[in-house]
């Protein structure tokens, strides 16, 4: 599907773009690969891993609407990872999480409308569902946005979708980083938020398939949730340093104790698949049905049972400590 096809990634130096260059450059042929994002030095270390013919580097911010434009001339996919994404950050700046966002998703959107884009993919979060800070209300609010837009098109191009999910084992700004560089540091001990905490758990790999994959599967307008395990953070840190004590700190501003991905008020909107979730558009779309009940791929889903929640302290797959290790490998080392 990407042989011979232009991809952008906005917010590319990150995590996901890291491991998503390194997927598509292994399995694909793209006839060009473009990182979008406005850190150079980060840009200019990419580089030295990844330096393929048909890799191209483009410094820009997603608030900058003409920049993007010019960016997606010729883009064939985008995947839209840029974001702010430090929940207590977002607490105290919350005009420049907005900013990038939300203004970003718009000018996202924009530009891929005014370059013919085929598809483009948001990326988003469980913090979007029923959300109680800045960060997952801007999330939402994107989310929104991407749905929307495929009314705005709509049976021309671009087709806008998103792809939830929950935490990243070991992207940076994440726990198991900061866990790794307290126990490197020789800490009396792990500071846990909360004895209770949950959190949706995939691996970057994971996540990147997954992208890929729905790819193929997106009709526009859905909201891709995969089914992926939870772990408890108290069980994360015993994994990681079974031998230094745990202290509870208390939840941080804007901080949830679970979180959600797929809302019970959405239960109607709701489709379930072998191996993950579609949410279907609340709004009703006026150049197609609204029925998600198989994609295109011809896969198949069923409506969800009223009131269906998918969260993360009542998910039917919880990872045990030594699962935990298991299921992360090198990454908790």
């Amino acid at each position: 599907m990407f042989d011979g096809k232009s991809i952008l990634i906005t917010g590319g130096t990150g995590s996901f773009g890291h491991k998503y260059t390194e997927i598509l450059l292994a399995k694909y042929t793209p006839k060009r690969l473009i990182i979008y994002s406005r850190d150079e030095l980060k840009q200019f270390e990419m580089q030295q891993k990844f330096n393929a013919n048909c890799m191209r580097y483009f410094i820009g911010d997603v608030r900058d609407k003409d920049r993007l434009t010019r960016a997606m001339q010729g883009v064939d996919f985008v995947i839209h990872a840029a974001a702010m994404k430090q929940v207590p950050a977002a607490e105290y700046n919350p005009t420049e999480c907005i900013r990038t966002n939300i203004d970003g998703a718009e000018n996202v959107i924009n530009a891929a409308i005014d370059n013919g884009v085929e598809k483009v993919i948001a990326l988003s979060t469980d913090k979007a569902a029923n959300p109680v800070n800045l960060y997952g209300a801007t999330k939402l609010a994107s989310d929104k946005l991407f749905v929307a837009a495929n009314n705005m098109v709509g049976t021309e191009k671009p087709r806008f979708s998103v792809v939830r999910y929950g935490n990243v084992v070991g992207s940076r700004g994440s726990v198991v980083p900061f866990f790794k560089k307290l126990i490197k540091d020789g800490t009396d001990h792990i500071p846990v938020t909360h004895q209770e905490m949950t959190r949706f758990w995939i691996t970057l790999q994971q996540g990147v398939d997954f992208v890929l994959k729905n790819f193929e599967r997106m009709l526009g307008g859905e909201i891709f949730v995969p089914k992926i395990p939870s772990i408890k953070i108290v069980d994360l840190a015993k994994a990681m340093a079974p031998d230094i004590p745990i202290k509870i700190v208390g939840i941080r501003p804007g901080e949830k104790l679970h979180e959600m991905m797929c809302p019970g008020d959405m239960a109607f909107h709701t489709f379930e698949y072998e191996d993950h979730f579609v949410i279907a558009p609340a709004i009703r779309f006026f150049h197609r049905s609204n029925n998600f009940t198989a994609n295109a791929l011809n896969e198949s889903g069923k409506p969800v049972s009223e009131g269906f929640e998918y969260v993360s302290d009542t998910n039917p797959h919880f990872l045990s400590v030594n699962e935990i290790v298991q299921f992360n490998g090198a990454s908790l080392q």
